[in-house]
């Protein structure tokens, strides 16, 4: 644990100016980001007495080994650095808003020729616009299946658009008019565009346009005699006026607001938002996020600030908020990371626009210190004026009121389902310090696992466990490469190469950067270990060219492999080649789940309803599954390539081509020569030689 003391910045050193700064810990990692009007004030309220902080911020500036800052001109400048800094670093201090869960949302392939409107979860895509998200699935598919009728859209597959494409005849949908099926032609590339784009409009609140047109038509149809058409539209009529009675209509006619409140307690807040498009509510989430204890302590030392206290010669925030605002902070950290995100993910979307995530009216439960400051900068991602209110009456305030109760809800579900769960995941790494004499608590856990067939295809996991949860983006896996002469490779051999791979890069920039140091002592500009220059305006563990972490510069407290004492003895053997000291090293076997020690003969057998036992069996499980998975999917891949390698003259890109028009070497072992030589490149010989060889089997 560091003294904030041996990294405090001279005095007079930090300037008064507005800016963003950063903390990073001995391994260069950066663990928070933050802006400060004055970065003085603001800075030196860490090193006041580390007793007065709040617990978790006194576990930050404990755990950092420095602190550096970047000065900007201005707030909104400060505002858009520190959203960016953390989605760049994201770093472990910081609060950050993920979803509590994964809300789906609708999909609207606008990218392909013929788009196809479907459920999704994940990412966005760039080319693809979506609609939501929506607290349920079934929602969504209740919804688009009342509009089908009105906006018969394609919803199948690109394989389903295929096959029926080729058979000529349409799906169940095609037939019952729920799909204009356009993969038979029954109307063009053009025509189905005009389709999915009357849905789009629809969804996007157009819908009394869309109502009188219907309508319009309807009563022309009429006129005309052609009753049968008139009670097509009809129905088509009702049909949207359904969709319409799902949204419930709870503020004025054109209003476009997000409606946002927390709910809190002494260590997490649940944050719920409500969208509101055209008086709609169109869309609803939420998040349950542990406190950082930065709002508590940015609260008081702004008024340190207001007061002088602290400022030494800063100017006194003319702003600061009053009693209660540490609710204020939460509004302000949860504005920029929502809306930045947002709207980077909208930029993604064909037909997407900033303006339609970000709407003219945001309502809060408590206006941000730098109110006007914040809505400049919403002002900028929107490309219009944006509006920052508390509501006080009417609509807006019954709104924020449920929206309130939603969030209270939330987090007394939340505190329910996980209570338990939080104090055994302290317990746990806790047992495990306890039971095997760890100088800490394991905060970061790492477990490697071995997959192979009768010692082929030998694949290699690594997962990563920080606070007792999956670290899913720090996962890696890996081919190995040592073999024996027979192209076998053991287990202990396999451990031995993945320790080696994962601690060879990180013990060289430990390397470097003690020699960087002496070399900053010494007053030299470059330091040669080996065949390696460094210079010294960059550091070791950071990337030069994108100035991020590099990947795995972080080492574990406790690195666990799947199996007994010979595996432990591999790992343990390398980490003592490469003089790495700082790192525990255990093993677990699955027969008896016995956890074995480097130098000891017998296990330590841990109590079977342990938390420590059964937080090891998570980790050690989740390290098989992600192994298993690649494996399958290496395997697969070799088994493809291998059913085709035998067919003279057809390289790797005609291999692939065959693959790929047929969708898997099953279907392309049911075609005919004739839809084989469909594929551009394969001949007629080329063809029946496929065949053969898948035949022969």
């Amino acid at each position: 644990m560091a003294d904030p003391a041996t990294y405090r910045p001279k005095p007079g050193t930090i300037p008064v100016e507005p800016g963003v700064y950063k903390f990073r810990d001995a391994h260069r990692q950066v663990i928070y980001v933050g802006k400060a009007k004055s970065l003085r004030s603001r800075l030196n309220s860490y090193f006041a007495d580390v007793a007065s902080l709040h617990p978790r911020t006194r576990q930050m500036v404990t755990t950092a080994a420095s602190v550096e800052w970047t000065v900007v001109s201005t707030e909104v400048e400060a505002l858009q650095l520190e959203y960016n800094w953390i989605k760049e670093f994201d770093p472990r201090f910081n609060v950050r808003y993920r979803d509590d869960k994964s809300y789906p949302v609708l999909a609207v392939t606008l990218n392909e020729e013929f788009p196809r409107l479907f459920v999704y979860r994940g990412a966005r895509k760039k080319g693809v616009r979506y609609f939501g998200p929506y607290a349920h699935a079934w929602a969504i598919r209740e919804t688009l299946d009342l509009l089908l009728r009105v906006f018969p859209a394609r919803t199948c597959s690109n394989g389903v658009f295929k096959r029926h494409n080729q058979i000529g005849r349409p799906c169940l949908l095609g037939y019952i008019d729920k799909c204009s099926a356009p993969c038979i032609g029954r109307v063009s590339a053009a025509e189905h565009r005009r389709i999915v784009e009357d849905f789009c409009d629809f969804l996007a609140g157009r819908t009394d346009r869309m109502v009188r047109q219907l309508e319009r038509r309807m009563q022309d149809a009429a006129e005309d005699l052609d009753f049968e058409n008139a009670a097509r539209l009809r129905d088509d009529v009702q049909a949207l006026r359904r969709a319409l009675e799902k949204q419930a209509v709870v503020l004025g006619t054109g209003t476009d607001a997000d409606v946002i409140a927390f709910a809190t307690d002494e260590l997490e807040a649940a944050v719920q938002i409500f969208h509101v498009r055209d008086g709609r509510v169109r869309g609803q989430r939420g998040w349950v996020v542990d406190k950082s204890g930065d709002a508590l302590d940015l609260v008081r030392s702004s008024r340190e600030e207001a007061a002088g206290g602290a400022s030494e010669g800063a100017e006194p925030d003319r702003d600061t908020p009053e009693a209660g605002s540490e609710l204020a902070v939460l509004v302000e950290q949860f504005l920029t990371q929502f809306y930045g995100e947002q709207v980077a993910a909208a930029e993604l979307g064909e037909g997407e626009q900033p303006a339609t995530v970000v709407p003219r009216e945001v309502l809060v439960p408590a206006l941000p210190a730098n109110v006007e400051q914040i809505q400049e900068w919403l002002s900028n991602l929107r490309g219009s004026t944006v509006h920052l209110r508390v509501p006080q009456r009417g609509d807006k305030k019954a709104l924020a009121e449920t929206v309130q109760r939603n969030a209270m809800e939330a987090l007394q579900q939340h505190k329910l389902k996980r209570a338990g769960d939080l104090t055994s995941r302290s317990a746990a790494l806790q047992a495990i310090q306890d039971a095997l004499d760890l100088d800490s608590a394991p905060l970061r856990i790492e477990c490697v696992d071995i997959s192979h067939v009768q010692g082929t295809d030998v694949v290699a996991s690594l997962v990563v466990f920080e606070d007792g949860l999956p670290r899913k983006s720090e996962y890696r896996h890996y081919a190995i490469k040592e073999a024996a002469g027979d192209g076998r490779s053991d287990d202990v051999g396999s451990i031995r190469e993945v320790t080696r791979r994962r601690f060879y890069k990180l013990q060289k920039e430990r390397d470097l950067m003690a020699s960087a140091d002496q070399a900053e002592n010494d007053s030299a500009d470059v330091v040669e270990i080996g065949d390696t220059a460094l210079e010294l305006n960059t550091r070791p563990g950071i990337d030069p060219q994108t100035g991020r972490p590099r990947k795995f510069s972080y080492p574990p407290n406790l690195y666990v492999v799947d199996g007994g004492a010979p595996q432990v003895a591999a790992a343990a053997e390398v980490l003592d080649e490469l003089g790495i000291t700082d790192v525990a090293v255990i093993g677990l076997a699955k027969r008896l789940e016995e956890v074995w020690v480097p130098g000891e003969s017998d296990p330590v057998i841990m109590p079977r309803n342990s938390e420590a036992l059964f937080l090891l069996q998570r980790v050690r499980d989740e390290a098989h599954r992600f192994a298993i998975t690649f494996h399958r999917s290496k395997r697969s891949r070799r088994m493809t390539a291998s059913a085709l390698d035998s067919v003279p003259g057809l390289g790797a890109a005609r291999r692939t081509a065959l693959v790929t028009h047929f969708g898997s070497v099953a279907k392309l072992k049911q075609a005919t020569v004739e839809e084989i030589t469909e594929v551009p490149g394969i001949g007629l010989a080329t063809a029946k030689a496929v065949l053969a060889a898948l035949q022969s089997e």
